[in-house]
């Protein structure tokens, strides 16, 4: 059985389930246009401006946790903060800490991610954000990324109101610069702008249409 399908609690973290329950509440107390779901990429753009200049306007929720695997945010997905919300986009990043897995088991694991969200909410709009580039040079787990990538790029082209955006962030020798991601993996202000900026300008085109 594949792992990364399988909706998992981390039994042992008492912080991730209030957060998912203060998730839940949020969603109930707001009905937004645009929610963003996965893991610390996803988490962390609330720590930048351009979250409260762009975002932030479009009426968007923020449902990242820091540490997520797909079997995590699937098990969210199907408990709870889904239930109250009818977005018109979805914007989800999760795959990059699944490192121990391969890239057709992560693959199935934000293709299931990306059933489950169609099953509760058929007409929002999904796009998906590909794994980012990790460590200054190539290395194997940016080949995992890059295969993941590349694995669901392929299979969504055939699922209708889903897309894969893949971030450009390497320089053309293939390094990694810190401007763009100081540990070499969570963007910089610098690296939100790159990644989310034509981001927000295709949700701000799918809102209008």
């Amino acid at each position: 059985m594949n792992p990364c399908i399988v909706p998992t609690i981390p039994f042992d973290d008492e912080e991730w389930k209030i957060q998912h329950k203060r998730y839940v509440a949020e969603a109930k107390a707001q009905d937004p246009n645009v929610i963003l779901i996965g893991a610390s990429i996803i988490q962390l753009i609330q720590c930048y401006p351009i979250w409260n200049d762009k975002f932030v306007p479009l009426n968007s929720l923020n449902f990242g946790i820091c540490g997520d695997r797909t079997q995590d945010v699937l098990w969210r997905v199907q408990n709870g903060i889904l239930d109250h919300v009818t977005p018109k986009v979805c914007i989800l990043n999760v795959g990059s800490n699944n490192v121990d897995n391969t890239p057709v088991e992560i693959s199935e694991g934000i293709l299931a991610i990306v059933g489950e969200i169609q099953s509760k909410l058929p007409d929002c709009y999904i796009i998906i954000i590909g794994i980012l580039p990790r460590g200054p040079y190539p290395n194997p787990l940016r080949i995992l990324g890059t295969q993941v990538n590349e694995i669901v790029g392929e299979k969504v082209k055939s699922i209708s109101k889903v897309e894969l955006f893949k971030p450009h962030l390497l320089q053309p020798d293939g390094t990694l610069s810190q401007e763009d991601a100081m540990d070499y993996l969570h963007p910089t202000e610098i690296g939100y702008r790159k990644i989310f900026n034509p981001i927000f300008e295709r949700v701000k085109n799918i809102l209008e249409n």
